[in-house]
């Protein structure tokens, strides 16, 4: 399979032994960029996130989001012919990118050292919950959980109510770390020739994330709060109720929190106020602080408060939902939408935010289960 010239990984071939989220988001990106990923998946229904739901006239949103653009080949690793396939197509990859539980593709004879000793320029890239070795080696992870243990779901929420996060956050952010750990060693074989292991931790990427909190505590010995719609280390910065709905703004500085007072709440003697006068101070008095701009903001409309925000440059956003956003203008103005194929039809799709000048990435056919097994194998007798 080849795609454009122009596209910066064309004529890399990528192996994925990849289900779920974090290892088909890594390679999905690869693909985007022109690389030729080859997808293994189990004949008994493939990659288990074509079940999760049936959104797009029968295909689901998750597979269709995180699976363009491959190619999928069907293989029975317990049987002999199916293993040695495999074998041979690893002999030719460029990378390997995997995310089964620790030490299974060491079992099944794909460990880096092996792999390695017949492909030395090989990019091997594993993604776990918690890593190849520790006590927590062997312990499931899924999204939730690992929200869970890196501590996200302790800073999220209401401050009598922790929630995780809407959206994957664990498997995405271990999906980026696994593609941008990948491009950095293809920049590193570039110069030596030689390739790279890569383990990648679910949790090490959330904990990452979780720094301030962290030096919060490290430092203060202070647990950071709980604060919903709101800012948990900075105030005013969140949401915030007016007469007709509510208003999301954000005050980063000492010269924002100035005009904010003066033209925004019309309240100048706050920006002079001891208690208000620096952002730990504000954090410090939040409830008092915080009552002020509700009860000011409550008697104006939503309109006259993003007026006066912009008025102040002071920043400011909707509370979108869903509908809201597939609507987006901002979007819409700059051209983000496309379209991908699927065995259920033709779907919206948002183009990939790497925005390479000149650069268009693929958006490929979201692959049928098996759709590029014989293709596959065809090249493979073809290779030798």
């Amino acid at each position: 399979m080849s795609h454009p010239p122009s596209l910066p990984l064309a004529g890399l071939r990528v192996v994925a032994l990849e289900q779920a989220v974090s290892a088909p988001f890594c390679s999905r990106q690869l693909a985007d960029m022109g690389a030729d990923v080859v997808k293994i998946e189990r004949p008994d229904g493939g990659d288990l996130a074509r079940g999760y739901d049936s959104a797009l006239g029968g295909v689901s949103a998750y597979f269709a989001w995180l699976n363009r653009g491959k190619r999928s080949v069907v293989l029975d690793l317990k049987q002999p012919a199916d293993h040695a396939a495999c074998v041979r197509l690893l002999a030719r990859a460029d990378v390997f990118v995997h995310n089964l539980a620790p030490g299974a593709v060491e079992r099944l004879g794909f460990g880096y050292e092996e792999l390695a000793a017949n492909n030395p320029g090989l990019i091997w890239c594993g993604i776990s919950g918690y890593g190849p070795d520790g006590p927590y080696r062997d312990k499931k992870a899924y999204d939730l959980l690992i929200q869970a243990e890196s501590g996200v779901i302790g800073v999220t929420g209401e401050p009598d109510a922790p929630a995780k996060v809407g959206v994957s956050v664990a498997d995405i952010a271990s999906g980026h770390y696994g593609y941008s750990s990948i491009l950095a060693a293809l920049l590193h074989r570039a110069r030596t020739g030689r390739g790279e292991r890569i383990d990648i931790s679910m949790l090490e990427c959330l904990t990452e994330w979780m720094m301030p909190p962290l030096y919060i505590w490290l430092g203060q010995g202070r647990v950071t709060a709980r604060a919903g719609v709101r800012h948990n280390m900075i105030v005013p910065y969140g949401a915030y109720p007016c007469a007709d709905g509510a208003v999301l703004l954000a005050v980063q500085n000492s010269r924002e929190w100035t005009r904010f007072c003066a033209n925004v709440l019309n309240r100048p003697d706050l920006a002079a106020d001891d208690r208000f006068s620096t952002n730990e101070r504000r954090l410090a008095h939040r409830a008092t602080l915080e009552a002020v701009i509700e009860a000011v903001l409550g008697e104006l409309t939503q309109a006259e408060v993003l007026a006066r925000l912009d008025a102040a440059g002071i920043a400011n956003a909707a509370l979108n939902e869903v509908p809201a956003v597939a609507a987006h203008p901002q979007l819409q103005a700059r051209g983000r939408w496309t379209e991908i194929l699927t065995e259920g039809g033709a779907w919206p799709a948002l183009l990939p935010p790497h925005n390479l000048a000149g650069v268009a990435p693929h958006m490929g056919r979201v692959p049928a289960l098996g759709e590029h097994t014989a293709e596959v194998l065809a090249e493979l007798a073809g290779e030798g």
